[in-house]
């Protein structure tokens, strides 16, 4: 089966990346759930002020 998840390499102080897998193993996830987690709740808070964020555009190939 083709892993269709996006890659993203992410650099972070040491301290952050501890501070972050602390937090992480304490609500029961791995650290990269734990970033998903966060990446969720920051889009959704941004699109309650500023409405949804139209991400169809974005996949469709430009016509121009």
């Amino acid at each position: 089966m083709k892993d269709i998840l996006s890659r993203y390499t992410l650099r972070i102080s040491p301290i952050l990346l501890y501070k972050l897998g602390y937090i992480a193993e304490f609500e029961g996830r791995t650290k990269n759930k734990e970033i998903e987690q966060l990446i969720k709740k920051h889009i959704a808070d941004f699109e309650k002020i500023h409405g949804d964020i139209d991400y169809e555009c974005i996949l469709k190939p430009s016509t121009e």
